[in-house]
């Protein structure tokens, strides 16, 4: 899919890969609601959900340090929590946690159903088949461990994400948005890693390589949360060209 001169400069180029994407993630969350308004949003933290529990399982080194692809993605949802949150009020950003939990629990039971479906047997396509379905199983096949772990971490972790954005707001009033992006965005971080580490990791590798794991992720996290400061005041300006008279 990508061309060959592409892939072997980013083979090299890691970090940059990560930062690409990264930019790539979170500019396509402000023009989906620059485009779309509200529904735009919802839209991002719903493609952001099914990309994290998708790639989640897959293991990389950035920095000379083990994480998971899926913390892009997923750090993506804080994001636009936050910018719901910012111009849209409690109750919205609520509802959107709340859609994204929704959304999270379709996405793991239609991945769960479609292994239950048989490869092909036909001879013509009997042996890409198989070979399609053990790659697809090791993606989505999920453990118990792992579905109890992403959806409690993700609720417990959003719902505390909106309520120290908006705690943090009330304090502060109109001031100083990066603060309560980057206050209300670290710590809710921090549940969700903590949470998700240990349940969802912890028994699949030991505690120490759980903590290793959890620990790399938070000081991603932190690096993703003060780079999409950029990009929320970007939102919030994209807010006020399509509500100029709220402005």
């Amino acid at each position: 899919m990508t061309p060959g001169s592409i892939a072997s400069f980013f083979a090299g180029n890691q970090e940059l890969l990560w930062l690409t994407t990264l930019v790539v993630d979170l500019a396509g969350t402000v023009i989906l609601y620059r485009l779309f308004g509200k529904a735009g949003l919802q839209v991002a933290i719903a493609t952001a959900i099914i990309l994290a529990n998708l790639q989640g399982p897959k293991l990389t080194v950035i920095f000379g340090m083990q994480t998971s692809l899926g913390v892009i993605f997923y750090s993506s949802i804080f994001f636009a929590t936050d910018v719901l949150s910012e111009n849209y009020g409690r109750a919205e950003a609520n509802k959107a946690v709340r859609m994204g939990f929704a959304v999270s629990v379709i996405v793991l039971i239609m991945l769960s159903l479609a292994l239950l479906y048989l490869p092909s047997d036909r001879p013509a396509t009997a042996a890409y088949s198989a070979s399609i379905h053990e790659a697809f199983a090791t993606i989505v096949n999920f453990t118990p461990r792992f579905v109890f772990g992403s959806l409690l971490a993700y609720y417990v972790s959003q719902s505390f994400d909106v309520w120290a954005f908006h705690k943090i707001k009330k304090m502060t009033g109109e001031r100083w948005l990066w603060l309560r992006n980057n206050g209300s965005t670290l710590s809710s971080q921090a549940i969700d890693t903590v949470i998700y580490s240990l349940v969802a990791w912890w028994g699949i590798v030991d505690l120490k390589t759980a903590i290793a794991l959890g620990a790399a992720k938070y000081v991603f996290k932190i690096g993703i949360a003060m780079i999409d400061t950029v990009f929320i005041y970007w939102a919030k300006r994209a807010y006020g060209q399509r509500h100029p008279a709220e402005v």
